[in-house]
């Protein structure tokens, strides 16, 4: 999946993050996957905001090359069951498919649409 290496190099702790976006659909070969977009736990995310600046134009996000770090994930309101609770595959948390349908069918944008889809026939 592209951009697992550069994330390799940051070497975050694996209990500290997860990758939500459509990074569990690339990772599954359900469909490519172009970025990463991170969930990060408030301890990381205050070592990050030390670091990096917050993007505006990007639902403040911290944007490091191709990777996209979000402290929130709406409608969820604790991102730490996200993270605990996410696959790891290749040594990597990523967030589990139930959770990535549900934010779809929250967002209902047109490519999400097609998305429900795809993960409802991958878990049948």
């Amino acid at each position: 999946m592209k951009g697992l290496e550069e994330l390799k190099k940051m070497n975050f702790p694996i209990n500290q993050f997860a990758i939500f976006g459509s990074g569990p659909l690339g990772i599954r070969g359900i469909r490519d996957s172009n970025d990463i977009d991170l969930i990060v736990k408030d301890n990381l995310w205050e070592e990050l905001l030390k670091k990096y600046t917050i993007s505006k134009n990007k639902h403040n996000a911290i944007i490091i090359g191709n990777i996209e770090i979000f402290n929130n994930w709406l409608p969820f309101k604790d991102i730490n069951v996200l993270i605990d609770s996410a696959d790891i595959i290749e040594g990597f948390r990523f967030v589990k498919l139930e959770y990535v349908l549900e934010w779809k069918k929250f967002l209902g944008r047109e490519k999400d649409l097609i998305d429900i889809k795809l993960i409802e026939n991958y878990l049948m």
